[in-house]
């Protein structure tokens, strides 16, 4: 089975609906990482002082095959392509994994069946 790293990066508000969005559609377990996220321009506020925002980042180890659906349910749920909303999406393949639980790669099995 071939696996693939999916990275979401979202406002810290929206981190526990996009982990039961990520899950219905079929990821198992996940990371979070906390974060800010800067962008090009700073946000002022009283005396000078910058605003960040804070961010999750979560990442889900998927199958390949099961990667697609779970990237297209968060895009579709936070609507990630409008300029205006904050976050983002990605994939990155992985040439080797060691440590999965055996009862989540039964479960991606599974959901790989019923996707096939």
């Amino acid at each position: 089975m071939k696996f693939t790293a999916l990275i979401a990066v979202i406002p810290d508000k929206d981190e526990e609906a996009a982990i039961e969005i990520a899950k219905s559609a079929g990821a198992g377990s996940v990371t979070i990482l906390h974060g800010k996220n800067i962008g090009l321009e700073e946000k002022k506020v009283f005396f000078g002082l910058t605003l960040e925002e804070n961010v999750s980042a979560l990442l889900f180890l998927l199958p390949r095959k099961l990667s697609m659906k779970v990237m297209k349910a968060l895009r579709v749920e936070f609507d990630i392509d409008n300029p205006e909303n904050i976050g983002y999406v990605f994939t990155m393949p992985l040439s080797h994994v060691a440590g999965l639980n055996t009862e989540e790669l039964h479960h991606f099995e599974d959901d790989i069946k019923t996707l096939i």
